[in-house]
């Protein structure tokens, strides 16, 4: 079992997620982190202009707005306005979910 295999952390991140794609690739972790860079931007650019990202037994991600509403500043007790914003969503597909199982 190869290094990148042998963790014990509960959170992958992103160094770890680019040795695991060099090793399963069979690429350099060079190419790995231009391959994820890349994707992430796209990702991203598209989540910006309002697109959905969606990969076929994985999941999609998506933008929707969050509606403005009343909340309280937990220090305070005082009501407080919390504007409308956009937030990102993230879908697993059915095959992601159940994998898991």
């Amino acid at each position: 079992m190869h290094e990148c295999y042998k963790t014990n952390h509960k959170t992958m991140k992103k160094n770890d997620l680019i040795e695991h794609m060099a090793v399963r690739a069979g690429i350099s972790k060079a190419s790995a982190q231009k391959a994820l860079e890349a994707f992430m931007e796209a990702t991203a650019e598209s989540l910006q202009k309002g697109n959905k990202v969606s990969l076929a037994g994985f999941g999609t991600w998506s933008v929707y707005e969050r509606s403005a509403r009343m909340g309280r500043n937990p220090k305070t007790n005082e009501p407080l306005a919390i504007p409308t914003k956009n937030v990102i969503k993230f879908k697993a597909s059915s095959q992601l979910t159940n994998s898991l199982n």
